[in-house]
């Protein structure tokens, strides 16, 4: 269980990153409750959460949460909230932290989606060129469909030059075995590649110019 996003308001009380193994975590227990949430005041008192290693670890008290889940029902994470002190949690506390979880499962779904679709925009600019303008975050499941997609694409349509604009990258996830393969894939072994500040610069580099008709 690892922690990928924290909002941390007078004190920090846990940090982003923050990993532990799942079978000992307060995500596991929401998960498995049949209510889809968790809550207690004092978590050092309750009968189950006080024999878990990560409740001295945390040495917090008051705690409330619910899953996220995906629009099949299937839960993909949770939704936590803190507190140092004892903190009793109300139904309408419950309530509207089921709500935000809802919001943001949606807001998670859309963004795959939007990245999804712009996943590779290869855009042909004449015969046997194209520009590929990588945009967004690149983890370890959409690098190796840009791959397979470029690859394919250059293939289909006999193309002879890829302008790839890195300039709006983000680069998230990718590891090192990730990065390993494509430098050793064969594909890639006989390719000849040039690194030029712009696009502007690459078509000069392949001797591609624009003519403008206005007179």
């Amino acid at each position: 269980m690892t922690v990928l996003s924290s909002y941390n308001w007078e004190e920090e009380i846990i940090p982003e990153g923050y990993s532990a193994e799942y079978g000992g975590t307060f995500c596991r227990l929401i998960i498995k409750n049949k209510g889809d949430a968790i809550h207690t005041a004092n978590l050092m008192k309750d009968a189950i959460t006080r024999e878990l290693e990560i409740t001295g670890q945390l040495n917090v008290k008051g705690f409330l949460g619910v899953t996220f889940k995906d629009l099949k029902g299937n839960v993909f994470g949770t939704l936590c909230v803190m507190d140092k002190k004892e903190k009793v949690f109300l139904g309408e506390d419950i309530n509207y932290l089921k709500s935000m979880a809802d919001i943001l499962s949606h807001m998670i779904k859309l963004n795959h989606y939007s990245m999804g679709f712009l996943s590779v925009p290869i855009i042909p600019i004449t015969k046997g060129t194209s520009i590929l303008s990588i945009q967004g975050i690149v983890d370890g499941n959409r690098s190796e469909l840009i791959m397979s997609d470029v690859l394919h694409s250059a293939a289909d349509n006999d193309i002879g030059f890829f302008i790839i604009d890195l300039s709006k990258l983000l680069v998230k996830g990718v590891t090192p075995s990730i990065a390993k393969e494509h430098v050793n894939n064969f594909d890639l072994k006989n390719l000849k590649t040039k690194m030029v500040k712009g696009i502007q610069y690459a078509l000069d580099y392949i001797g591609y110019a624009l003519i403008s008709n206005i007179a």
